[in-house]
């Protein structure tokens, strides 16, 4: 079973009604019934404070909801506000933390796959080949085009149903191809394919996948050609032969039977891939080299040796958005000289080779790959990463004052809710004082170095008041009839009422200076840690 993920809310809710997480049916009752006192709209005539009040009203009410209903109050313990949000619900009661969790991830893998089954999953390519020799002879510059689409179709949690097609145009003559796969999941480490095939090459065939260990795997595969009955057998097996970098060897038997060996290493910075394939009749190798200057733009070479090819190629590649790619490859071969040009997008792809020449002349060689080069670079430098620069400082700024917004805007938003605290909090206070007991006299929550800084000052500065918070009112507040402050542990301290939080990332601590039978008092506590006053290791 799948670990408990822990809350990412730090409890919120129980720190709203300033509760602990053990907190019993009654403690929770009264605890709302205090704040309910407080902020219920209709003790407010005012618009403004009634406003303050019903926004407030409606938070406690909901933390109440959720913490008083059995059911709802178990799925947030495990999972937080994104269990509750997300539909899950728990059937018959369960008395056993085990059975709770049992129940809570069939329920959270049920959703996902209701999910997954209504998003297929579509892939497919267009190849538009241009040909500039064929143009200058008088022929149309187009030589052909080839189109493919397939589309991933989950059925039920153990099939999927993955439809294809493709054609392929060259000059007056095409073909094309449809096929259907269907994919059986046996285990979580295993699946078999059923596989039909209509078209120029009519085929039927299974294959079978199956991780053998947790570094190998192995693939085998039959297929039945429906035209001359000829039958192809074939073997895979990959194994993680490190950390980095994965080996695999293919064996084909049948017409055209072939042995190939291949070798893949992977990390942050590079991918280099090689193989050699031998075949009844042919022979080649084939290896290419990626390596990324950043996340956004890479650089390729790649190269072809073989009974039936010979060429080099090299190029890049820049993402422009979070879904698409743009790259831009010269290529040199037995056929001539080339570029080609691609966009991927998601699933999708747009390849367009363009043949310039079938002459391998040196100054065309060198002109058709030192122009392109020299206009991206040219490009790069000047326009495409100021451009950028710009974006990205653009971004930063915005994301700034959008935070700085909902900073001012939370701010706000916890001082009005100190407000209609106040006249309770300073009865508290005076009721304190008359039995010379416990008062807060200063309390302030935030940045931790800052904290401490203010701690040493008697007044707080500019730079200071930004990164931190004055919560006396509201731990006055949370003063009991005895004369005692308790804050639970493992509740985040930003979400008691009247608080927030004004450095989202930074550790924070709590600087409490109080008063108890006539002494001084300070203490200061991280953000999840408990707090119990007055204790005596706190007199200074």
């Amino acid at each position: 079973m799948a670990s408990t993920p822990e809350p990412e809310d730090g409890r919120e809710l129980y720190a709203l009604l300033h509760l602990s997480p053990d907190a019993s049916d009654e403690e929770i009752r009264r605890a709302y019934r205090q704040y309910a006192q407080i902020y219920h709209p209709d003790k407010y005539q005012d618009p403004q404070m009634k406003e303050v009040a019903t926004e407030n009203f409606q938070r406690i009410r909901n933390a109440y909801e959720i913490l008083s209903d059995e059911n709802k109050r178990q799925i947030y313990d495990i999972y937080g506000m994104e269990g509750l949000n997300s539909g899950l619900e728990l059937g018959p009661k369960l008395t056993k933390p085990e059975e709770i969790r049992e129940q809570l991830e069939r329920l959270r893998r049920r959703k996902e796959e209701e999910k997954l089954l209504v998003h297929a999953r579509p892939n497919g390519s267009i190849i538009a080949n241009f040909s500039v020799p064929q143009y200058l002879d008088g022929d149309g510059i187009m030589k052909g085009m080839g189109m493919s689409s397939e589309v991933e179709l989950p059925v039920s949690k153990q099939n999927t149903v993955i439809v294809g097609g493709n054609l392929v145009v060259n000059g007056s003559a095409g073909t094309g191809a449809a096929s259907t796969v269907l994919r059986h999941q046996l285990s979580s480490v295993s699946h078999i394919d059923f596989m039909a095939t209509a078209g120029l090459r009519s085929v039927i065939g299974m294959q079978t996948f199956r991780q053998i260990s947790p570094h190998s795997t192995a693939t085998s595969g039959l297929a039945v050609s429906l035209r001359d009955g000829s039958i192809n057998l074939s073997n895979a097996w990959t194994r993680q032969l490190s950390e980095n970098a994965v080996g695999n060897i293919q064996l084909v038997l049948g017409d055209e039977s072939s042995i190939s060996v291949g070798w893949q290493k992977k990390d942050e910075k590079r991918t280099a891939t090689g193989e050699i394939k031998f075949g009844t009749n042919f022979f080649g190798a084939s290896a290419y080299y990626i390596h990324r200057f950043s996340s956004k733009s890479h650089a390729r070479v790649a190269g072809r040796v073989g009974s039936t090819a010979l060429d080099f190629e090299i190029g890049g590649g820049r993402r422009i958005s979070e879904f698409s790619t743009v790259r831009m490859m010269y290529n040199i071969g037995i056929q001539g000289v080339s570029w080609r040009f691609e966009l991927h997008r998601a699933g999708q792809k747009l390849i367009i080779p363009v043949l310039l020449s079938t002459d391998s002349n040196a100054l065309f060689v060198t002109s058709a790959f030192a122009i392109p080069s020299t206009l991206y670079f040219l490009l790069q430098t000047y326009v495409v990463k100021p451009y950028y620069l710009k974006r990205e400082k653009q971004k930063t700024l915005e994301k700034m004052e959008g935070l700085s917004t909902q900073l001012t805007e939370a701010r706000k938003a916890a001082k009005k809710a100190q407000k209609l605290l106040e006249p309770v909090s300073n009865r508290k206070k005076n009721r304190q004082l008359e039995n010379n007991g416990l008062v807060i006299t200063k309390a302030l929550y935030g940045n931790r170095r800052k904290i401490k800084e203010s701690s040493e000052l008697n007044e707080i500065n500019d730079d200071v008041a930004s990164q931190v918070f004055d919560v006396t009112i509201p731990l006055n507040f949370l003063v009991t009839e005895a004369g005692q402050l308790k804050l639970h542990e493992g509740i985040k301290k930003s979400g008691i009422m009247g608080f927030y939080d004004p450095c989202p990332g930074d550790p924070k601590l709590l600087l409490v200076e109080y008063t108890f039978h006539g002494r001084k008092y300070k203490v200061m506590v991280d953000d999840y840690e408990a707090l119990l006053i007055p204790q005596d290791i706190h007199q200074f």
